[in-house]
């Protein structure tokens, strides 16, 4: 699981990253509601990167999400600020 985190928060960051940029590490129950969540990030234009696993036995399946760094987190709290934190 850490592997797949720090791809999502690898991929999501261009260039470099800004400063005071926090990363957060939030929970989901399952690949259903990660999905829910990715597709809520896509119809409010929230810039993110879905991670698919590559290799059995969970070829193909989605991991996690990297949210790309953002200023204004009002886009952002509707949609992740109800998500616990990892392993809270």
């Amino acid at each position: 699981m850490a592997a797949q985190i720090v791809h999502a928060a690898g991929e999501s960051v261009s260039g470099e990253v800004p400063p005071n940029t926090n990363a957060v590490v939030l929970a989901v129950e399952d690949e259903t509601e990660l999905h829910v969540v990715a597709r809520r990030l896509q119809l409010a234009s929230v810039p993110h990167i879905l991670v698919r696993e590559v290799d059995p036995p969970f070829d193909g399946q989605c991991t996690a999400i990297g949210v790309v760094p953002v200023s204004d987190r009002a886009k952002v709290r509707p949609i992740l600020g109800k998500l616990p934190l990892l392993g809270t």
